[in-house]
Order: C-alpha cells, then structure tokens, then sequence
C-alpha cells in the first residue's frame, strides 16, 4: 500500500481535439463544432494517466482513502462546461472518465436465483457528470456576455503595444493569406488564424504539407500573445481575470470539502475550455515564474491542485502540477505558486485568491455591468445588486476593468518579444446543452460577414 500524503485533487482539464471552431474576436460568442474520434482518444489516455498516479493502489500519489477499485460517487464531483465550444467539452469529460473508471467485471449484480450479471460493455461504469449550462451557472464561462470584459478586450486592441506588435507582424500576417481561405488576415482575428491553421494541420494532409515550415509555430506564438492578453489582469481582481475569477469558488469549495474530514470527497474534476487557464496561472503567478506558461494550453492540458499533509492540522499543502497536452513525453511537472518556493498552505493559497472570487450570479451580473442576460434580470433585485455590489467594492480596483485588460497584456511582453526575436532570427518572420444567443447553432450567414468585416469593424464599445 502506498504512503502518499495526498489527501484529495482538484483537477480541471481542457477539452481534446475538436474539428474548426470560429469565436467572434469582441465578444468570444462561438459557433458549433465536435469533437473528434482523435479527441475522444486524448481525454481517455488523459483519465488513465490521472488513474495512475491518483487511483492506484501501487502509486506514490495514491490519494488517501479513495477507493481503487469500483467508482464511488460519494468520493468523487466530475463537472463540465456544457456551453463553449458546443458539447465538445462535455463529450471530452465522457472520455476522460471512462480512462479514470473503466469497464471492470466487478460492476456487478447477483440476482435471487444465482445469476450473475454484468454491466454492458464489460462492466462500463456509468460515472454522473454535472453539466454546467452557462445560462444558468457562470462558474465555467465566466467571460461570456460579460459587458466590462468585452470593454478590455476592446481596449486591449487600441493599446500601443497590440497595434505595434500588430505592426511588426504585418509580413508574415500577409504570407498567411494564401492558407486561410479568404478569412481576415489581422492581429485581432489570431485566435481563429491559429485555430483553423491548427485543425488543417492536423486532419487535412494537403494543407500540412503545404504551409511553410514554422508557420504554425509562428502564428500560435502571436495567437498566444493575443489570448493572454485578453483573459488576464495585473491585478488578481481585474476584469480580465474573469474566467478564472468565477471558477474560484468551485475550485476552492471543492478543496474546503477534500479538508473537511466528515465529507467522504477526495476527487475533483472540472472539464474546461482553454480560457480559465491562462487567467488562472496569471492569479497564481505562475505566468511570471514560468513564461511558457502564458501561452495557449494544448488540447487535453491539465492542471491538479494537489492537497497534501503538512504539520498544521486543518491547514494542508497545496502544489500545482500541469501537464501541456498529450505529445510523447509530456509529463506533469511542479510549478510553485505565488513565487513562493514550494508547496503553500491552503490557507495562503485562499487568501491570495479568495477576495477576486466572484461568488454568485448576482455578484457576476454586478461586476460584468449586465442586467440582461445569464439569469441578471431576475436575479437583480435592489437587496441582490446591493450585496453584489458591496462585494465588488471590496476588491478595490487600482486601474479600471478596461486599463487592466492593456495593462495585463505587458505582463508578458519581454517573454512574447522573445519568442519574436527568435523566430526573426531563425528567418521565419519579417518585420515592417441549451443553445444561448448564437453559441451553439450552426455558423450563420452572418457569422461569415462577422468573420470577414472584422476589419472594418471599431473596437470601441458602448
């Protein structure tokens, strides 16, 4: 038996491979899409490699107490976003727990007259995942129809330093051209640039043989920069942080439960998009120590906040391991929070994070300035919006919500620069399930006109 002091996981996972994908560069509304048979594969070699290191009898990191054979509810809460991106990530929680429980011949019954019977599929363990609809819980999507955040990510887009990187990317922006089937060849549309040239590259042989050698590389290092730089703030509290803001509670309520020692649950599993990532390695400082963590994860990343035994009753050890992706040889490594150097009381962990937490959809609809959607015109009575706001008003704001989104893009910028300077070098760069307002239905026509006018378009918001 092990000798592990892990004493229960948090663990929150990007989705695996999904065919294209169009979100719109304002306001991150987004079309349908699907998930991929290479995807399913992804998640369920995902969930097996959790299984190992968290679930097995034999492992250093056996989590205390947790049962390691048949799947037992009590212990575990599996969570998935149910919006962005259709129900890619949904499907993707599907696959990763078939890796964490798979069919046993033990999930079994013996009936009155002796029989023997065991579930299909060679005993498939049926595991509940909560599908969190974003109309109705804000916790996973913390950034849609949020009004001040879509006021950042505008503000980010006039700042000095994206229209100067815009300007020093120009060139190899219009050697693009050729590849991208006539969508909008600028800075503001790179998530979408990098995503298509991704997809292609990965499913169409034509096309990857066809871009130049470094391409890719090229245009994720800019797609990086430009998401970075709109999902974070130098400030933990800033609106750019929204994604990882409003996962906070479910993350931290799911550590206080793992610590309470009258609940039997030990095992926590938030399926995500890559959003909340990067906001929340910006909360915790890991960006800072680590500049290759400010970038875009891989599909079917991971993160798990490892709770451990310290000599503090009451007061456990909290250490962040991550994964990037599933090519050969990645691995999860540590990486210290709060540049700290090694594992930090859960008391500290929480009191750096706790205060930027948004807690409810009231306390969402304040701080997102939104009396419309997402649950924000029943939920906005004057006792709610009052509490909300005085929660609000507790984070003191140094900068506003959309000086922190320009602002928290410089956080990286020597690290982007960098990046830059060595593709330059190397030749590669010139200088000089319910459906909620257009996310999951098919892409319209005026998806398409969106996509190709963005040009065109002001990025000032009302």
């Amino acid at each position: 038996m092990s000798s592990s002091d892990v004493i229960g996981v948090v663990v929150i996972a990007r989705h695996g491979d999904r065919q294209g994908f169009y979100q719109d560069p304002l306001t991150y509304s987004a079309s349908q899409t699907a998930i991929t048979p290479l995807g399913n594969v992804q998640e369920f070699q995902l969930g097996q490699l959790l299984r190992s290191m968290y679930l097995e009898s034999n492992s250093s990191e056996l989590v205390q107490g947790v049962s390691t054979g048949l799947f037992n509810p009590l212990q575990v809460l599996v969570r998935a976003d149910s919006g962005d991106e259709g129900g890619v990530i949904f499907d993707s929680a599907v696959s990763v727990v078939q890796g964490l429980w798979p069919a046993t011949t033990s999930y079994n019954t013996t009936l009155a007259n002796g029989t023997t019977i065991v579930a299909p599929l060679g005993g498939y363990q049926y595991i509940p995942i909560e599908s969190v609809e974003p109309d109705e819980d804000v916790s996973l999507e913390g950034y849609a129809d949020c009004n001040t955040f879509n006021d950042a990510t505008a503000a980010f887009y006039n700042s000095t330093l994206f229209k100067q990187v815009a300007a020093e990317s120009q060139n190899f922006l219009q050697s693009l051209s050729p590849f991208l089937g006539g969508r909008p060849v600028t800075l503001q549309n790179m998530f979408n640039i990098f995503d298509f040239m991704n997809v292609q590259s990965i499913h169409n042989e034509t096309f990857a043989n066809s871009l130049p050698t470094g391409y890719l590389a090229q245009a994720r290092t800019l797609a990086s920069f430009h998401e970075y730089g709109v999902f974070t703030s130098p400030q933990v509290d800033g609106i750019g942080n929204i994604a990882g803001r409003a996962m906070l509670p479910s993350i931290i309520n799911g550590m206080d439960r793992i610590v309470n020692a009258s609940d039997p649950l030990t095992f926590v599993f938030e399926a995500i998009s890559y959003k909340p990532f990067l906001s929340l390695f910006n909360m915790t400082g890991v960006a800072e120590t680590y500049p290759q963590l400010a970038n875009l994860v891989d599909y079917a990343s991971s993160a798990v906040f490892e709770l451990r035994n310290s000599t503090t009753p009451g007061d456990p050890l909290v250490r962040m391991v991550f994964r990037n992706g599933t090519s050969a040889g990645a691995a999860f490594n540590t990486y210290n929070m709060f540049g700290q150097p090694g594992d930090v009381p859960l008391s500290l962990f929480k009191s750096k994070l706790q205060f930027a937490a948004v807690n409810s959809t009231a306390e969402w609809c304040v701080v997102c300035s939104n009396n419309a959607d997402r649950g924000c015109g029943t939920c906005n009575s004057p006792v709610l919006a009052a509490a909300a706001a005085s929660a609000e008003a507790g984070h003191h704001h140094a900068l506003s919500p959309a000086a922190a989104g320009v602002v928290g893009a410089a956080v990286t910028v020597a690290a982007f620069l960098i990046a830059l300077g060595s593709l330059m070098a190397l030749g590669l760069l010139s200088v000089g399930r319910k459906a909620r307002k257009g996310r999951h239905g098919a892409r319209t026509a005026s998806d398409e006109k969106l996509q190709h006018d963005l040009d065109g378009r002001s990025s000032t918001k009302s």
